[in-house]
């Protein structure tokens, strides 16, 4: 089994490439012993575990369709009851196999585990009862084909929120201190990718539970189908775990840390990133620059992007941007014609009409594709919009939606790009 505590220490101090190890989210479902008495399951989101003497405490349960696993790897390791169970924040992710580790409970004839969150988790449960079908559809688009590792989508009556997933049984507001079995646990609120999520400081292991505020990719911290998150918070919420006395930084998704100077490194490095794109975005926002010319402007040291921990495979600089702008300026984008806009539909008939029909804007767009894909990604969706059946309009623009994806990094920009692809190979008749 592998070693992750010196698997990521050989990433981090640059001894082995990420090139070489493969995938440092990895779903395997295997458990690893870190500490004594603190083990992981590796899974969609991974489930930490600490032996008290009480029973367990678990953060995060993972995704219901992976839990059975996760709690088979769990007993293969202790048979002791589950007594608390800690969501990190609402996520289905974190909270989707709850009701599999409830379910253990009850065969094996142990008290009913306790469940323990923010106070905004309800609120997050509620919404995502009312927008299932929004959910299910976004989740779909933005992670293709490994949705349904991640979020069953297959069916029209399926559910984002599992009905298993219980709603926390102990809730706090800014902190709370439990004592279970004899272990200490402090639970911190703070705002990062969701306004409900918790850390966690287990002094007796100098051990941090931080669930998403690490993800061993760059911060998603502006996905663009999701609500508001939270980067200048985030960022604190990084510094606050860095000036903590840790040695063990146990994230739910990718590697464990250890060692005290290596995980204040990687803090810190996040944490100055976001800095940066608030403090730039914010600054010419105040001197009333428009969102356009911010989101072109504003660029990361690609330094940061470089770090093994920080690279731009799920989120990117450029959406938590916009994220910033949406956060601190509300939805107008500074373009007085995007205030109460015609439909683009609309728009595109009149420029399709000015520049001599949807197959002048679709072959612009295919001399485009290479030399300015933003641009060429413009004039074929309007070629489309202008002739919805005009059949070579699909074909360059599913051409150039997948050129463009072949391009992108990030897993949000490619199941969009992606999906945009797909829709005219649909229309066309293509697989």
């Amino acid at each position: 089994m592998t070693n992750l505590l010196q698997l990521s220490a050989d990433v981090i101090d640059g001894r082995i490439g990420t090139d070489e190890v493969g995938p440092l989210n990895r779903i395997n479902f295997q458990l690893s012993e870190l500490a004594d008495d603190v083990a992981m399951v590796e899974a969609f989101s991974h489930s930490i575990l600490f032996k008290t003497g009480e029973g367990l405490v678990v953060f995060d349960t993972s995704n219901l369709q992976g839990s059975g696993r996760v709690v088979d790897a769990v007993r293969n390791w202790s048979k002791d009851p589950f007594h608390s169970l800690v969501y990190t924040h609402g996520h289905m992710d974190h909270v989707g196999g709850c009701g599999t580790f409830l379910r253990d409970a009850q065969e094996r004839g142990h008290p009913r585990p306790r469940v323990v969150g923010h106070e905004n988790i309800k609120p997050r449960f509620d919404r995502y009862d009312a927008t299932n079908g929004y959910n299910l559809a976004i989740n779909k688009r933005q992670f293709g084909s490994v949705a349904r590792r991640g979020y069953d989508v297959s069916t029209e009556n399926e559910r984002f929120l599992p009905p298993s997933s219980a709603e926390p049984d102990l809730t706090y507001q800014e902190r709370m201190d439990l004592q279970i079995g004899g272990l200490d646990i402090e639970l911190v609120h703070a705002k990062g990718e969701t306004d409900d999520h918790t850390w966690s400081y287990i002094p007796e292991h100098k051990a941090i539970c931080a669930g998403d505020f690490l993800i061993w990719a760059f911060p998603n911290a502006g996905n663009p189908q999701k609500v508001q998150r939270f980067p200048a918070e985030w960022a604190a919420a990084m510094r606050a775990m860095a000036d903590k006395d840790v040695e063990l930084f146990l994230p739910a998704h990718g590697l464990p840390i250890a060692g005290r100077e290596r995980i204040k490194g990687v803090l810190t490095d996040v944490a100055e990133a976001l800095e940066f794109l608030v403090q730039e975005t914010v600054a010419r926002m105040n001197e009333g620059m428009r969102l356009d010319d911010i989101v072109h402007e504003v660029k990361l040291d690609p330094s940061y992007l470089e770090k093994p921990y920080m690279q731009p495979t799920y989120d990117e600089p450029e959406f938590v941007v916009r994220n910033i702008w949406r956060l601190y300026g509300g939805w107008y984008d500074g373009n007085p014609a995007h205030l109460k806009p015609a439909k683009h539909e609309d728009l595109a008939k009149e420029i399709a009409l000015m520049a001599g029909g949807a197959l002048a804007l679709a072959e612009r767009a295919e001399v485009l594709k290479e030399s300015n894909p933003r641009l060429a990604c413009h004039l074929a969706e309007m070629a489309v919009q202008a002739e919805p059946e005009n059949r070579y309009a699909h074909e360059v623009r599913a051409d150039v939606y997948q050129y463009r994806r072949g391009l992108e990094t990030s897993l949000m920009a490619k199941g969009i790009f992606g999906t945009a692809a797909n829709e005219s190979k649909e229309a066309l008749g293509e697989d």
